[in-house]
């Protein structure tokens, strides 16, 4: 996926140069976006997770993106392990968790995120791993960080909506 129809977000629009200041900004959006709502553990319909799922979801994405960089600078051409992404909202209990909690770990995972890819050399953004998503293919780290950004993005969409 090159582009995403939904949220309009382009891959190609976000430059490597880019993608740590995207990512910084991501805290403060969700904080906003968060802080913006009556109760954020709210779904608005049974099957659309809450603001706060949302948020929680873009927290773990960030910290597994983060684990899938250094697998690999590590590694030549490793397998990523999916994130278990619906799992997650039951197993990690996510409408229990607090939401300034989880913003504040959100900015954080963010941050943490920019720092590592605001600090890869040009020969390190085109290092690959397996994805398996949309369909099974070798990415690089770029993409991985453009593809970030989508996730925040589109989340910041659904959680706006």
């Amino acid at each position: 996926m090159e582009h995403c129809g939904e949220c309009g977000f382009t891959y190609a629009d976000v430059s490597r140069e880019a993608v740590p200041d995207r990512l910084r900004e991501a805290g403060l959006r969700f904080t906003a976006a968060l802080g913006g709502r009556p109760d954020p553990r709210q779904r608005p319909a049974p099957e659309v997770w809450s603001p706060l799922e949302y948020a929680c979801h873009v927290r773990d994405v960030l910290r597994v993106q983060a684990e899938r960089v250094a697998l690999a600078l590590a590694e030549d051409e490793p397998e990523f392990v999916p994130m278990g992404r619906e799992e997650r909202v039951v197993e990690d209990a996510y409408t229990a968790q607090d939401p300034r909690a989880v913003a504040t770990q959100l900015a954080q995972a963010a941050d943490d995120l920019a720092g590592i890819l605001g600090g890869l050399t040009p020969e390190q953004w085109e290092r690959t791993g397996v994805y398996n998503w949309p369909v099974v293919q070798a990415r690089t780290l770029l993409w991985l960080g453009q593809h970030t950004i989508h996730e925040v993005e589109h989340h910041l969409m659904d959680v706006q909506r």
